[in-house]
Parts: structure tokens; C-alpha cells; sequence
């Protein structure tokens, strides 16, 4: 195994595991803060124990997903050193952003969040909450903009620098391309390396894509929070034990699920328009489309697989599935007004992508009857791009039928009878529905990286390009090994602590009522009368 795989296999391990843990505590956060402004509202004490319960549970994930995170970071510098020196003066900003923002608010009221509820007054406390609650965002926004302008660099321009004894640095003009050749009068010395410079710390922040794909990724998040509180609250029911609790917890947490669903629904459109026009490869391998050109269809079902000249090279692609014609340029156009017009809509395939100008710039001696098997370099692996993006659809289908379900049930006053079969099926299957926004996420995560390959910068750094040079390959498979046996650890521990939570679910010492002293609404301390 090669050292640029197994670079790309550590990578993608470390960063799935860790990706399954900051939705969760983004979603829960926001549903803390949902809870404990009720509380604050109606001084009702169950809503106290409710958000005091999903705290612990929040706690639990934000604990596993801190460190698991702190890894990549060290990636960058042994695996991706290249990588790194290209994008570091466009990264330096947003991460460090991430560590003032982000950090700060989490460390500085995380203490108060989790260890206050006794010891400062109720407005204090849901300050903290909404405070972590930010931290969490911030952390990712920030992290969404620095791999968003990796989709779609924008203000920066490129300089080459070398290691002459005079420091020369070679400013590159606008539009310049890595593979370029450097200018006539220029020397080539060994150790001259391109990186990326920003020309605008906004124009950064707010790339072609960022916005989108940030919306996209936190409403995912919200959704994964929604099912945590939902799974949770159905296996109670189910059960039928902390019913009161139950009810509550999940009448919050489906009607947030619903109204995020919906809007979830809307910024997914927008966002495959965003990549339809940014990345079209990506689009085309996305849908598994081969043929440019008008009524392009929309897959529903199915597969894809390379087509392979005697050689073995590849050709082509086809697609073997169920699908709707003219729906993928009508989605692409977005006029959903005119149907019939908006069919006419041309969304380019992989016969035409990447374009033969996009060639020629980096072969500039190709020949035409060069240029398909060229253009063949330059597609992601369409077959696992188009099965991880239809995973990702399925999942969110399942996601908004639930809530749907859910809503439809709850309007008919049936959803908290669970002597019924139709209810008790319903709740059968929010109990594992936890997963589906994992799956969702993941498999969304993957369709974005994948489907930008083979550029690690979107036309501008390949992946191949980007590795640690001294890196041995025998170095990484150790270090493989060894976080696969800590994060399987990790894993085992965090199954064990949220499985022993659940079963010990709210506890009456969690009554604000029951406590030693409290703080009355108003802010002023008082104290219980002795029993």
C-alpha cells in the first residue's frame, strides 16, 4: 500500500469517527437551550429535570468529540505537510477564529453549564447554556469555511517560494494554476514550493459556497440532536417508564425536528444548485450522468460502474437505475413554475467534464485525440460518489417521513397512546432512527471529499500532491492501528456511559424542589425551611 493511501485511509478513519460526535452536541445544545427557556417561562420543574438529563447526555458527547478532533490537527503537520504549507496562510485565520470563538465560549461557560445548576440563579445559568450553545456553532462555522473554500477557493492569489539565499518570493498572476511553468526569467531551484495567499479575509469567509453548505451542515446537525432527544424519549415510552418526562422531551424535540426538516429540505436544493454551478464534476457523479445535454434524469435508485477500454482505462460510465427524466435540470434550473421549459435546462456529464480549455491548460501539447483519456484524470470515483450521495438522500427521505409521521400522529391526539399497534410501531422505529442522521452525515461528508477528488484544493492541489514527502508508510499503518484501538475504546466507553444514563434516565434528585437551596426567578437566594 502506497504512502498517499494510506495517508487518505487515516485521515478518512479519524475524521468519521470524530464526525460522529459534533452534530449531536451541536443539536443537543440548541435543544438545551429550547428546554431551559421553558423552564425559565413557566417555572414548571419538569422542564428543569429535562434539561438538566439531556446536560448529561450533552456532556457525554461533547467529552468524546474534543479530543477525537485534536488528531486531525496533528495530521496536517505529519501526513499533509504540504498541505499544509500551501493552505496555511489561508487557514491560519479561520482556525485561529475557531480557537478564539469557539473554545473560549465553551471552556469559559462549560463549568457553569454543567456544575451550576445548584450554585448560580437560573438567568445566569441559561446565559452559560446559550453561550456553549454559540461555542458549538462558532466551531463549526469556522471549520465549514476553511473546508468550503477548499470547494471553491476564492481571494487568495498564489505565490512561489523559493529557498535562494535571498528569500525570493515570486507573486503568480490571477487565474495562475499550480501545474503553470514557472516564467522564462524565473530559475528553478529545488525546494520551490506554491502556496495559496488570502487577498481578502472576507472574500475568504464568504466564498461561493460557504454559506450553503454551512446552513446544509448545522440544520444536519439539529436534526441529529432532534433524533438523539427523539430516540431516547420513544425507548421511555415504549417502556413506559418516565412517561411525563417522555412526553415533554419529545413534543420538543419533533417539532423541532419538523420545522429543521423542512428547512433542511429547502437548503439541500440550494446547495446541489451551488454545486451544480461550482463543481459540475462533481454534480455529474454525483447523479452517475454521462451524456450532456437536456432532460437530464434524476436517480432514484440504483448504481454506477466505469466503462473500460481493452486496456483497462477508463472510458466512460454508465448508470443502472430507477429514475425520473427531466427532473435533474429541472432541480438544476430551479424554475419549478415552468416545468416543461426548465426540462430543456442542459446539465453538462462527464462526456464534457472537465472541459477541453480546463485540459489544455494544464497539457498544453495535447492533441484532441489526447484529450478523453486526459479528461478520464480528472474525474472523482463516480461509482462510490453516486452509492454515498444516494445513501445520504435516503437517509434524509427517512428523516422528514418520520417527522412527518410524527407530526400527523401527534395532530390526531395517537401519539402518546401506546396501547395502540400504530403507535407503538411508530415509536419501534424512532428507537434506532438515531442513526439515520449519522448516516447521513457521514455519507454527506464523504459525497463533498470524494466528489472533489482528485483535487485536495478544487483545481488547484491535488490530493496526490499534498502528501508528507519523508513519510513512511510503515509509520502510518502503526499509527493506524494505534488509533483504531484507542477509538474503539473511545467507542466502547461512550456506548457504556450513555447506555447506563438512559437506564438510569431523570432523577428526582434533578427536581429543583428537592435541592439543599435554590435561587428563586427573581435572582435573590433563598433557602428551604429545614425538614
Amino acid at each position: 500500500m502506497t504512502v498517499d493511501f494510506l495517508a487518505r485511509l487515516q485521515f478518512a478513519f479519524t475524521i468519521s469517527f470524530h464526525y460522529f460526535y459534533p452534530p449531536m452536541s451541536i443539536g443537543l445544545s440548541i435543544i438545551l437551550v429550547l428546554m431551559e427557556s421553558l423552564w425559565l417561562k413557566t417555572k414548571n420543574p419538569l422542564y428543569h429535570n429535562m434539561a438538566r438529563f439531556w446536560t448529561r447526555i450533552f456532556a457525554l458527547t461533547f467529552a468524546i468529540g474534543v479530543p477525537t478532533g485534536i488528531v486531525m490537527e496533528f495530521e496536517f503537520g505529519t501526513n499533509w505537510s504540504t498541505y499544509s504549507r500551501f493552505v496555511g496562510d489561508v487557514f491560519g485565520s479561520p482556525l485561529a477564529a475557531e480557537g478564539i470563538f469557539a473554545f473560549f465560549l465553551e471552556s469559559g461557560f462549560l463549568a457553569i453549564l454543567l456544575f451550576g445548576w445548584d450554585r448560580v440563579g437560573p438567568k445566569l445559568h441559561f446565559f452559560a447554556t446559550c453561550m456553549v450553545a454559540l461555542g458549538t456553532h462558532f466551531s463549526a462555522i469556522w471549520i465549514v469555511v476553511a473546508n468550503s473554500w477548499m470547494q471553491t477557493p476564492a481571494a487568495y492569489h498564489l505565490v512561489r517560494q523559493s529557498v535562494k539565499p535571498d528569500g525570493t518570493l515570486l507573486s503568480l498572476p490571477n487565474g495562475t494554476i499550480v501545474e503553470t511553468p514557472l516564467p522564462p526569467d524565473y530559475i528553478y531551484v529545488p525546494g520551490d514550493r506554491v502556496r495559496a495567499v488570502v487577498d481578502s479575509f472576507w472574500g475568504m469567509v464568504f466564498n461561493p459556497s460557504s454559506m450553503q453548505r454551512l446552513t446544509h451542515v448545522v440544520l444536519a446537525a439539529w436534526l441529529t440532536g432532534a433524533f438523539v432527544v427523539l430516540s431516547i424519549s420513544a425507548y421511555y415510552l415504549l417502556r413506559r417508564r418516565h412517561l411525563e418526562f417522555a412526553h415533554a422531551s419529545m413534543k420538543v424535540a419533533l417539532a423541532f425536528g419538523c420545522v429543521t426538516a423542512g428547512l433542511q429540505m429547502l437548503s439541500a436544493d440550494t446547495t446541489a444548485r451551488g454545486v451544480a454551478q461550482h463543481q459540475p464534476v462533481k454534480l455529474a457523479a454525483m447523479e452517475g450522468l454521462w451524456q450532456t445535454g437536456p432532460e437530464a434524469p434524476l436517480g432514484i435508485i440504483g448504481s454506477a460502474s466505469w466503462v473500460r477500454d481493452a486496456q483497462g482505462n477508463k472510458i466512460g460510465e454508465k448508470t443502472t437505475e430507477i429514475h425520473i427524466p427531466g427532473m435533474l435540470s429541472i432541480l438544476v434550473s430551479g424554475d419549478f413554475l415552468h416545468p416543461f421549459t426548465a426540462a430543456k435546462t442542459i446539465v453538462p456529464g462527464l462526456d464534457q467534464l472537465p472541459s477541453d480549455q480546463f485540459i489544455l491548460e494544464r497539457h498544453p501539447d495535447a492533441t484532441p485525440a489526447q484529450l478523453p483519456a486526459l479528461r478520464a484524470q480528472y474525474w472523482p470515483p463516480v461509482p462510490a460518489v453516486y452509492q454515498v450521495y444516494h445513501l445520504m438522500v435516503g437517509a434524509g427521505v427517512a428523516i422528514v417521513v418520520l417527522c412527518a409521521v410524527g407530526a400527523f400522529l401527534w395532530w390526531r391526539g395517537l401519539l402518546w397512546n401506546t396501547n395502540l399497534l400504530v403507535t407503538r410501531c411508530y415509536l419501534a422505529l424512532l428507537v434506532p432512527s438515531v442513526l439515520l442522521p449519522q448516516i447521513a452525515n457521514q455519507a454527506g461528508w464523504y459525497t463533498a471529499e470524494l466528489g472533489r477528488q482528485p483535487w485536495i484544493v478544487y483545481n488547484l492541489l491535488k490530493t496526490s500532491d499534498a502528501f508528507s514527502q519523508s513519510v513512511k508508510a510503515n509509520e502510518i499503518i502503526v499509527s493506524i492501528v494505534g488509533f483504531g484501538l484507542v477509538y474503539v475504546m473511545l467507542f466502547i466507553l461512550f456506548i457504556y456511559l450513555l447506555n447506563a444514563k438512559i437506564h438510569l434516565g431523570p432523577t428526582t434528585m434533578e427536581q429543583s424542589s428537592a435541592l439543599p437551596e435554590k435561587w428563586d426567578f427573581a435572582g435573590q437566594r433563598g433557602h428551604i425551611a429545614d425538614a
